[in-house]
């Protein structure tokens, strides 16, 4: 049988986040809201129900001052690969009403609104927190109307929503490419809203099966490693830090493991 997949052009769309550049500034927070028609309440304190697709956590060393070292970790949906077809990216494994899928094109796992119906399987599922629950209707205040992003549909309640690799501008892109009679697209042609935000520059996007694009070369890095690899959930988010207590907070080692 023949595989309908076989005859286009697939990618492997992942990032590189280096933690040893990362200020911790949110401006990728600022970036993914404003590109993604994320809503937001009038009271933003309660954090268990605010939605923030990419998120910057703070950890540090533990040790006193002048000892002390900080490091913030920008964590977005892994879009993990899982381990197989029969063991696949966790939330995919959940999912009753196939809402969430992994796209066979690009690798992205997608979120498809208009199938949930809010069960939060996947939240549990997803080792990472990278899924949120939408408890109200979006509301805009008058005005903020002409701020939302044509090419990306607001979610109404009751529905899980989560990063998505920005994937309407890889349609952008790819329409462009047909237009110019090309098959594939170029590495800047596709970039997350938060890789271009970035002003550290600690954000990189692309391709990770490509040779010719960075996140290639970076994810090869003897400083790069992944959150909770172990768990062979296969994520397309890689970090790099030099800093070995880093390595090893972030990556949830054992403490046993950790006094080896």
């Amino acid at each position: 049988m023949k595989d309908i997949h076989s005859e286009q052009k697939t990618y492997k769309f992942g990032m590189v986040i280096d933690l040893d550049k990362c200020t911790g500034c949110g401006a990728c927070m600022v970036a993914c809201m404003a590109e993604n028609n994320v809503s937001f309440r009038a009271d933003e304190t309660d954090k268990l129900r605010s939605i923030t697709w990419m998120r910057v956590y703070k950890m540090t060393n533990g040790l006193p001052f002048p000892d002390t070292e900080v490091c913030y970790i920008p964590r977005p949906c892994m879009h993990c690969e899982g381990s197989g077809h029969h063991r696949p990216a966790p939330c995919i494994a959940v999912c009753p009403a196939t809402a969430t899928d992994r796209d066979h094109e690009t690798g992205i796992v997608s979120q498809i609104y208009t199938r949930c119906f809010g069960c939060r399987y996947c939240m549990a599922a997803c080792p990472y927190h990278a899924r949120y629950f939408n408890w109200w209707d979006p509301k805009w205040p008058k005005g903020m109307e002409r701020y939302l992003n044509p090419d990306v549909s607001p979610r109404m309640r009751g529905v899980v929503e989560k990063c998505s690799f920005c994937y309407h501008r890889f349609q952008r892109a790819k329409n462009k490419a047909y237009a110019e009679g090309r098959r594939e697209i170029r590495e800047d042609e596709y970039q997350t809203a938060c890789a271009q935000a970035c002003p550290a520059g600690a954000i990189t996007f692309g391709d990770l099966n490509n040779p010719q694009h960075a996140v290639y070369k970076l994810k090869n890095s003897p400083n790069a490693f992944r959150i909770l690899e172990k768990l062979g959930t296969n994520p397309k988010v890689y970090y790099l830090s030099t800093k070995e207590w880093v390595r090893r907070g972030v990556d949830h080692y054992l403490e046993e493991e950790a006094q080896d």
